[in-house]
């Protein structure tokens, strides 16, 4: 069997939800631990790194609001991906995955809008600007609030996750345009200094400690998300089996 082969039969293997609690239930200890780790080495690192020479002791809000906002990002991206699951490889656990990761994205969306906020008070003065990206990652928030309004709005689990694959599809249109609206248009928000052609404009003793907290809440992000679908499954099952014993019922 060839290695494409291989691969495939493992993804296979996943969308069998029995066998994805397992490998959940085996992964989460660890993954959790993991995440604890590099979140605590990322803050001694952001404590212990040095101060900016205009913004003072204020730039260490960087290193938490950067990791939630390419998270928020992030997460929908995974929710798309998830949703081409859903529509174009039926996916069993495509749904699952996009309706667990829609409240978590959602938590990291407003947390990057509130330190934003904060951190945007002592340097421009004001507490919000409907600048362009701050405004698009505010309609991101917007999407993940109407995708989860979406999936609780509807009883039937076939027509939701088409309907809230076929919405955070059409949505994602959003994140080139939150990504590139620095370059694209004239906003007070500093352009991109991390990701860049031409290598990273930030000196190395705030890149490294910004880089080893995005690690962990990146790591932080997977385990919630782990934890959330397996929940989400345990969370039909239950759903099925009372339906099946109502049916029962009704026999007797």
């Amino acid at each position: 069997m060839s290695e494409t082969s291989q691969t495939a039969r493992r993804l296979y293997d996943l969308a069998n939800p029995t066998r994805f609690v397992a490998l959940a239930d085996a992964v989460l200890p660890w993954l959790a631990g993991l995440s604890a780790l590099v979140l605590a080495i990322g803050l001694y690192l952001g404590f212990a790194a040095p101060e900016d020479y205009q913004q003072g002791s204020t730039v260490r809000i960087m290193y938490i609001h950067v990791p939630f906002a390419w998270l928020s990002m992030f997460c929908y991206t995974l929710m798309a991906i998830s949703a081409l699951g859903t529509l174009v490889w039926r996916h069993p656990l495509a749904d699952v995955s996009l309706k667990s990761a829609a409240p978590i994205g959602a938590v990291f969306t407003a947390l990057a809008l509130a330190t934003g906020s904060i951190w945007g008070k002592p340097m421009w003065g004001t507490w919000w600007v409907w600048d362009a990206r701050l405004t698009s990652v505010f309609v991101l928030f917007l999407m993940y609030l109407g995708i989860l309004a979406l999936t609780r709005a509807l009883d039937d689990p076939s027509r939701s996750a088409r309907a809230a694959a076929v919405i955070t599809l059409v949505g994602f249109i959003n994140i080139p345009i939150i990504k590139f609206s620095v370059d694209w248009w004239n906003t007070l928000h500093q352009p991109a200094s991390v990701f860049r052609l031409d290598g990273p404009t930030i000196d190395p003793s705030m890149l490294w400690p910004l880089m080893v907290m995005a690690v962990g809440f990146t790591l932080l992000f997977l385990t919630l998300h782990i934890v959330s679908m397996r929940t989400e499954i345990y969370r039909r099952r239950i759903i099925a089996m009372r339906q099946m014993a109502a049916r029962q019922a009704d026999r007797v």
